[in-house]
């Protein structure tokens, strides 16, 4: 796991590892934008109960990102390398 040529050792790796790296980048671009809609809803003292709740949301988002990581790793493990005689679990 973890192996960085994971990513590329078969069309069927690069497929699975695109797939992920699509939700991570999904995770993290609203991740962001609930920072930034937390940080201007502070300049107004009536919102800062929803700019609480951005807060921990993309706090949230910010944490299922090593989720994502350790899944798409798993994933990439059990797919076949290419000369494996081990079957298909993907």
């Amino acid at each position: 796991m973890f192996d960085p040529c994971s990513a590329t050792a078969s069309p069927h790796h690069r497929e699975v590892y695109g797939r992920y790296q699509k939700i991570y980048t999904a995770i993290e671009f609203a991740a962001a934008m609930a920072f930034v809609v937390g940080s201007v809803l502070f300049f107004y003292p009536a919102q800062q109960v929803p700019a609480t709740w951005f807060f921990l949301g993309g706090s949230i988002l910010f944490a299922a990102r090593p989720t994502v990581r350790v899944l798409r790793e798993t994933h990439l493990a059990r797919i076949p390398l290419p000369g494996d005689a081990r079957p298909d679990h993907t």
